[in-house]
């Protein structure tokens, strides 16, 4: 009797421990549940047509590998040169360019997560990487064939490195994270707003070792400049052209909060600390050490956060480069703004709040992107629809096709009339090709559209042909100036309107009264 009371005893000691492994389980499904819901928001747009900016990437690499480094115009050519790898691979099609942002950024997740895990411990270490994954941003760049997803990696590269520097003096892993830092202005300039933090973060978890400090410091320094050097020309350019490049307006106050904290998650984490608040009033608190307020933590995922963005905030509004609105650029501080989030969501007592939270932002995410995505925006402003109309009505009779350019640079460089198809204004036609000739006009309507314009309205007229003109939005005006130009010797009719895009076609007058003319 007294073995068996033993017995009972002991599975009654060790049933809690067995409740509590089972409750982790449970937990640790969810959240991995959750982040997979989240990681598949990415996938909504992956099958969508390219948009202008990523035709430019594609337009970098089409010429072949020994041309990428001459159509590098304002960027280093990093990322070309492993986009034009993959197409080698897996091939060019829409899927397939974007197939390497979704691995970077991916990739950039993971990092985060194991920098998190340092920080924090695995739990939160999951919820940043929630918070990371369901960024508008993020959701935006993963599936975008521009550079932003491996920014966004060689910047979860330097944090992790920078983490790990908190405990360890290695002089090699001082030179890494020296590269790293650099490899980030390798895929965008832009994302040169983050390296203020980087420095102030280091100095903020080597202070207490200042026998390391300065050694480590040094070489990292020594390191990022030797790797920043083949940077340098191309950032001398684009400072000297750099009004050539902008498009939007100056940012506001709400921008900015929108960028900090996205209305999701925002209106989830508001909802849910009033019930915070109601639970821990009828439980006991009990806080383990790691959930005490720590300085430097959160002096290191603020710096983060804010310095990039407030950075690249003030230099749009205060200046003539307004970039802030594109919100993309912002993706330099999303780490950090995540890691924020997750030192914010720490301060719930309850686990259970915790996965309720993550678990209701991503269901809340996911409704929306599902539902009514806003990657039907980037579906919509696309060429790829447009020209196919232009190319199958006028291939009928080989009718040129005035063509708008969709990038403000036109406006600053002449444009060749022959070889538009090849012109870095206009990308869109090395991948959405037309077989008819081309008539390039710059996106605004300024001199030389007035001179090429009124030249070639002259010679369809001089030949009585038939012509097309398609353009985005922001060139309507053209479309109407050239409807004006040839209304005395062309039937102007508006073929086809997208969201975006406008089709017109000019059919001569004497055409068509010989078409009316009996046989």
């Amino acid at each position: 009797m007294r073995v068996i009371g033993a017995a009972t005893e002991a599975h009654i000691e060790k049933h809690p421990e067995s409740l509590r492994l089972t409750r982790d389980r449970v937990f640790n499904a969810i959240y991995a549940m959750t982040l997979a819901v989240s990681i598949s928001i990415w996938f909504i747009a992956i099958r969508d047509p390219l948009w202008p900016d990523e035709t430019g990437s594609y337009w970098m690499i089409g010429a072949g590998f020994s041309k990428i480094l001459s159509r590098q115009i304002i960027t280093f050519p990093a990322y070309s040169y492993i986009l034009w790898l993959s197409t080698k691979i897996i091939g060019s099609s829409e899927i397939a360019l974007r197939v390497p942002s979704v691995a970077a950024m991916l990739a950039a997740a993971y990092l985060l997560f194991r920098a998190a895990g340092e920080l924090f411990d695995r739990e939160f270490a999951i919820i940043a990487t929630i918070i990371f994954c369901l960024n508008p941003i993020v959701i935006f760049a993963s599936v975008d064939v521009r550079p932003y997803a491996f920014a966004a990696l060689a910047t979860n590269v330097a944090i992790l490195i920078l983490v790990r520097l908190r405990r360890c003096d290695s002089t090699w892993l001082a030179a890494l994270f020296g590269l790293s830092a650099a490899c980030i202005v390798w895929f965008h300039f832009l994302f040169a707003a983050i390296l203020p933090a980087l420095v102030l973060c280091f100095f903020a978890i080597k202070i207490c070792d200042r026998k390391t400090l300065w050694r480590q410091f040094g070489v990292a320094l020594g390191a990022f400049a030797l790797a920043f050097l083949p940077v340098i020309p191309v950032l001398q350019y684009l400072f000297a052209t750099g009004k050539t490049h902008v498009i939007d307006q100056a940012p506001n106050l709400l921008d900015l909060v929108r960028i900090l904290a996205p209305s999701i998650l925002l209106a989830v984490f508001c909802v849910t600390v009033p019930v915070v608040l109601f639970v821990s009033t009828f439980s006991r608190r009990q806080r383990d050490a790691q959930n005490h307020f720590e300085g430097r933590l959160l002096l290191f995922c603020v710096s983060l956060a804010i310095i990039p963005v407030f950075i690249l905030y003030g230099v749009s509004a205060e200046t003539s480069l307004h970039f802030f609105k594109e919100s993309h650029h912002e993706l330099a501080g999303v780490p950090g703004i995540a890691l924020c989030w997750a030192l914010a969501v720490r301060r719930f007592d309850s686990r259970t709040m915790r996965l309720v939270f993550c678990a209701v932002f991503a269901t809340a995410s996911a409704f929306q992107y599902f539902s009514y995505s806003i990657e039907s925006e980037r579906k919509d402003y696309t060429w790829k629809y447009a020209l196919e109309f232009v190319q199958q009505n006028a291939s009928v009779d080989d009718a040129s096709v005035l063509v708008c350019s969709d990038f403000v640079e036109s406006e600053y460089a002449s444009i060749p009339l022959d070889s538009a198809k090849d012109s870095p204004f206009f990308p869109q036609l090395s991948y959405y090709k037309l077989s008819v000739p081309v008539v390039p006009l710059p996106e605004s309507l300024n001199d030389e559209a007035i001179r090429n314009g009124s030249r070639f309205v002259q010679e369809a007229a001089r030949k009585h042909e038939r012509f097309l003109a398609v353009a985005y939005m922001r060139s309507y005006r053209t479309l109407d100036w050239l409807a004006e130009r040839a209304a005395a010797t062309h039937t102007v009719r508006i073929l086809k309107v997208f969201r975006y895009f406008k089709v017109v076609e000019f059919a001569p007058r004497a055409e068509l009264n010989s078409l009316r003319s009996p046989q």
